[in-house]
């Protein structure tokens, strides 16, 4: 479904009258997911700041939530899109300079402190975002502001809202990710097999299971198989209740995003070329057809190398 811009708007005011949390991350990420909020757009200019304003509203704040909701939905909808880049003011900045504005009461003839405490704020949050610099990210740009307003509404007002860490899963989203430039992105770290059907696999899983803080986990192969091998997925489960048929499947070099660190399973006889080098070579050898114990013998060893890159 295609949604004009006053739809999007009205569909995340109507998501933020149903979340009673504390935390504006996490009211973010429940409407950052749906499909009437793109990886980038000026929606953003009102889901910022209504995040802010469910937040301080459920930690107890003096508002209404439904009329600022609606303030701030007119307000973001004046915004016109790549402000950033066009005017030099991000508008992740301005969403939550705006939800400020709407909380005290602020405007252009106000004079007390608001009006200057809220310039301390923008200017303080579009220093974040141009240390960091660009190209845009509304998703990066929307977590440092609210990181920022985090602490300003906590210092500023009765109320404590709630924060949590930034992980980042949109990556793969932006073509125009600065990777490693930006504070919240997670590497990507490959394992790479012929056929993607067992040791790679295996390695998936368990990178996902010990790594997941630090790093995106893939695998992929040269050749794909009709499915896992089902051995690997037996034993898999019972050592870890990892179902792995549940969310991976076997996959091209092609198919996953371009790793920060690539490793081979064992070349053997031949390395799948992925058109840069690997990182390193594990060197396993492939269990498929073999005992139990063989399965065993490679998925703990798949394990101690996975474990060296958590610490």
């Amino acid at each position: 479904m295609e949604y004009t811009l006053q739809q999007r708007c009205d569909a995340i005011v109507s998501e933020c009258l149903q979340i009673n949390s504390k935390n504006p991350f996490d009211i973010f990420y429940k409407i950052a997911q749906k499909d009437f909020v793109r990886m980038h757009g000026p929606e953003h200019h009102v889901l910022d700041g209504a995040a802010l304003l469910t937040a301080f509203y459920n930690a107890g704040g003096n508002i209404n939530l439904s009329k600022s909701l609606e303030e701030l939905v007119r307000r973001g909808m004046q915004m016109p899109g790549a402000t950033c880049g066009q005017w030099g003011v991000c508008g992740a900045v301005t969403s939550i300079g705006a939800s400020l504005s709407v909380i005290d009461g602020t405007g252009p003839l106000s004079a007390d402190a608001s009006w200057g405490n809220h310039m301390h704020f923008t200017s303080a949050a579009l220093g974040k975002l141009a240390d960091v610099g660009g190209p845009r990210c509304c998703k990066r740009d929307a977590f440092l502001v609210l990181d920022e307003a985090v602490e300003y509404i906590n210092a500023n007002y009765d109320v404590c809202l709630e924060k949590s860490e930034v992980k980042c899963t949109y990556s793969m989203q932006n073509e125009q990710c600065i990777r490693q430039r930006c504070p919240f992105y997670k590497k990507k770290i490959a394992f790479i097999c012929v056929h993607n059907s067992c040791r790679s696999q295996i390695a998936e899983a368990l990178g996902k299971k010990y790594l997941s803080d630090k790093f995106e986990s893939f695998s992929a192969g040269s050749e794909t198989k009709p499915q896992i091998n089902q051995d690997a997925v037996r034993i898999m489960k019972d050592m870890y209740g990892i179902d792995m048929e549940k969310s991976q499947y076997s996959k091209l070099i092609s198919d996953i995003p371009e790793p920060d660190i690539a490793i081979s399973m064992g070349c053997n006889v031949s390395c799948p070329l992925i058109g840069r080098g690997f990182d390193d070579d594990w060197g396993l050898e492939d269990p498929t057809g073999k005992s139990d114990d063989e399965f065993i013998k490679i998925i703990k060893e798949i394990e101690r190398k996975i474990l060296e890159y958590a610490v």
